[in-house]
C-alpha cells in the first residue's frame, strides 16, 4: 500500500476518533504523544477546526454540555491537548525514574528511544539542565523522548510539570489556533488538508532514505574496522 494511502488512513482514524469523542479523544491523544509519537501536530490543528465549527455535526463537548464554536470551544481543546500532554509526560517521567536507564538501554526501542535517543537527551541535559524540559516540548519529534531521559536525570516533579506545562501551551495553543483560522473558511481548510497527507507521507520517505544511507554508511566503517588490511 502506498505511503499516502497509509498516511490518509491514519488521518481519516484520528479526525474520525476526535469528530466522535471531541476533547476526550483530544486528551488522549496528547497524553499518548507525550511518550509515543502520536501525529499530536494532526490532533491539535484539527481539534482547532472542530472549534471553529468546520464540520457538520461535529462539536466540543465537555461534561455532556455544548460548547458554541468559537473562543471558549478553542481554549476548550487548546487545553485538554496541553493538560493531556502533561499527564503523559509525567507517565513517561515515571517510567525513567522507577524503570532506569539500564532497563530502557535494553528495552527501549518498544518506547521509540534507542540508545542514539538517550545518548542525545544526556547531552542535552548536560548542556542546559532542566531547562532541557521547557525548550524540548516546543520542538517537533524532539518532545516526544524528553519525558523518559528526565525522569533518568531525575528532574524535581514539581519542577518538571511546571516546565513541561508551560512548554506545551505555546505548542498546542498555536497549533490549535492554525486549525482555527483555517477551520474559520471550510472550504480552504478542506482543500489545504488533503496536504497534509502528501507532506507527511514525503517526512517518511526522507527520514527513510535518510536511515538507509546512515545504515550503510555505519556498515561500510564497521567493515573497515574490522579489516584493517582492506
Amino acid at each position: 500500500m502506498p505511503a499516502a494511502s497509509i498516511l490518509s488512513s491514519l488521518t481519516d482514524a484520528l479526525t474520525s476518533l476526535i469528530g466522535d469523542h471531541g476533547l476526550y479523544a483530544v486528551f488522549i491523544l496528547m497524553l499518548v504523544d507525550a511518550v509515543l509519537p502520536a501525529a499530536s501536530e494532526l490532533v491539535m490543528v484539527y481539534g482547532g477546526a472542530l472549534a471553529a465549527g468546520a464540520f457538520v455535526g461535529q462539536d466540543v463537548v465537555l461534561f455532556g454540555e455544548t460548547i458554541e464554536p468559537g473562543f471558549w470551544a478553542y481554549f476548550a481543546v487548546a487545553m485538554s491537548g496541553t493538560v493531556g500532554y502533561t499527564v503523559g509526560s509525567l507517565i513517561g517521567w515515571a517510567i525513567g525514574l522507577y524503570a532506569g536507564r539500564p532497563f530502557l538501554e535494553k528495552h527501549g526501542r518498544w518506547l521509540h528511544l534507542g540508545p542514539d535517543k538517550l545518548e542525545r537527551a544526556d547531552r542535552w541535559f548536560e548542556r542546559f539542565g532542566d531547562l532541557t524540559v521547557f525548550v524540548g516540548r516546543m520542538l517537533p519529534v524532539v518532545r516526544s523522548f524528553i519525558a523518559i531521559p528526565a525522569g533518568i536525570a531525575r528532574v524535581k516533579p514539581v519542577r518538571y510539570t511546571v516546565l513541561t506545562f508551560l512548554g506545551t501551551v505555546p505548542w498546542c495553543f498555536g497549533l490549535a489556533a492554525i486549525g482555527y483560522g483555517f477551520g474559520r473558511s471550510y472550504e480552504r481548510f478542506n482543500e489545504a488538508w488533503h496536504y497534509v497527507d502528501y507532506a507527511v507521507a514525503a517526512l517518511i520517505v526522507a527520514g527513510a532514505v535518510y536511515l538507509y544511507i546512515r545504515h550503510r554508511r555505519s556498515s561500510k566503517l564497521a567493515r573497515r574496522a574490522a579489516d584493517p588490511a582492506g
